[in-house]
């Protein structure tokens, strides 16, 4: 691939759907962003439980990296919604993506950073 080439945002979403789906796992996206570059967050869950949310974001060695975002876990639901409805009413092109599998951001991390 050129250096200059990278994969889309809907092609990572994808792999990282069929990796979760691999493991036993589910993916499932909550909201459909850009196609091309739209931003990805991760809310990751473990049987249920909620982990955390995670944004990829661009790092110093220009790859990516996710970093965590939103309230902390543990917090009120409805700040984690109010969280999002923020995040998507600034930004109309993010993705949502949520992964209930063990070490979810483990697999999010070796998949779309």
């Amino acid at each position: 691939m050129p250096p200059d080439a990278r994969l889309t945002s809907a092609m990572l979403v994808g792999a990282l759907r069929r990796r979760v789906a691999e493991a036993g796992g589910f993916a499932t996206i909550l909201v459909k962003g850009d196609e091309i570059s739209g931003v990805i967050l991760v809310q990751a869950l473990d049987r249920g439980q909620d982990i955390g949310l995670f944004e990829r974001v661009p790092n110093l060695d220009g790859g990516y990296a996710l970093m965590r975002c939103g309230p902390a876990t543990g917090d009120d639901p409805e700040a984690l919604a109010t969280y999002i409805e923020r995040r998507r009413r600034s930004d109309p092109d993010l993705w949502i993506v949520e992964l209930d599998v063990p070490e979810a951001e483990r697999f999010a991390a070796e998949t779309i950073c």
